[in-house]
């Protein structure tokens, strides 16, 4: 039977300013795309890799250019062929997850083969104009896992600030390519005596090479310079854990067998999201299942969630007992 294809852009507000190094988002814009069968649908929604050019209308375009072959049948093995890893092919591959999902009458976790289970995920600490803000705002929640955006101002006077606010929270920090290697070289012990777990994204992608040989007195783990499976095995002499983005790696797909690779080479797994709304988090909960570490907060950072999203209380993210939005 042929399928039909639909996609959209979305604008979802932020509940706050929300800054890391280099940007701040207001809101946050997301694709969706549709594909049917006659009786059965299935969704997706990516937001697409900022640096590395993904926008909206980008994304859109990507996905027209195969209507053709995905409205004839292609799937999601085929879908690796058509478009390259990045936002738009991680929507189509969502919503191909999902509609194999409605037409088997099994769950994605299911075809996946891992079970759903409650996960803990990360609270994430954005940027603020001074080291206390930052500290207020983690005594506000909750969460005993906290997630601290930094950049080159005041690093480990924020991570002290919300130390000293939150002395029983387990903490990781994300430098967002903020730092140089002199930088992360001066820090990263006292970031060890804070108690922080590990360090994500020191340095700019294509700007970490002197991280070979280094020794770092805590692990370091690779976003922007692990994107996909062509770059892991760079990645792996560089870093000692890897966050897996579905927006990056292009889709579940793509990123369950990221998953497997980078254990094979005695990594640390962390799955993260670029922002966006349960529909968005869906699949990347699958793939938490596999992970040491969680960060699907996006739904968190919104005003408004979508109807039938996650369950989140103080930091554990479980499925809505019925109705929920995505592949199950």
């Amino acid at each position: 039977m042929t399928r039909k294809l639909s996609a959209h852009s979305e604008t979802w507000q932020a509940v706050a300013p929300f800054r890391i190094t280099g940007r701040t988002y207001l809101e946050f814009q997301t694709l969706v795309a549709e594909i049917g069968d006659g009786s059965f649908s299935g969704r997706g929604e990516g937001m697409g890799i900022y640096y590395m050019g993904d926008t909206a209308e980008s994304m859109l375009a990507q996905i027209e250019s195969v209507r053709v072959e995905i409205e004839a049948g292609a799937d999601r093995q085929a879908l690796r062929t058509l478009l390259p890893p990045g936002g738009a092919r991680n929507t189509l591959d969502a919503a191909l997850w999902d509609l194999e999902s409605r037409i088997s009458g099994k769950s994605v976790w299911a075809l996946a083969g891992v079970e759903a289970r409650t996960v803990e995920t990360v609270y994430t600490i954005g940027i603020e104009a001074e080291p206390e803000a930052m500290g207020e705002k983690a005594a506000r929640v909750t969460h005993p896992l906290l997630k601290i955006k930094l950049d080159g101002d005041r690093p480990v006077e924020r991570v002290e600030a919300i130390r000293r606010r939150r002395p029983d929270a387990r903490l990781v920090v994300d430098a967002n390519q903020g730092w140089s290697f002199e930088q992360l070289r001066e820090i990263a012990e006292p970031m060890k005596r804070l108690g922080v777990l590990f360090i994500e994204q020191p340095l700019r992608r294509g700007g970490d090479a002197e991280l070979e040989g280094y020794q770092s007195p805590l692990p370091l783990a690779a976003d922007e310079s692990c994107l996909h499976m062509g770059e892991l095995e760079q990645a792996a002499r560089r870093y000692q854990m890897i966050n897996i983005k579905l927006d990056k790696c292009g889709g579940l797909t793509e990123g369950l067998g990221l998953a497997r690779a980078a254990r094979e080479r005695g990594l640390g797994l962390m799955v993260g999201c670029m922002g966006g709304s349960s529909l968005a988090v869906a699949p990347a909960h699958v793939l938490a299942q596999l992970c040491d570490y969680v960060d699907i907060d996006g739904p968190l950072l919104l005003k408004n969630d979508r109807i039938g999203g996650f369950s989140y209380d103080s930091g554990q993210v479980s499925l809505p007992p019925s109705g929920f939005c995505w592949g199950h």
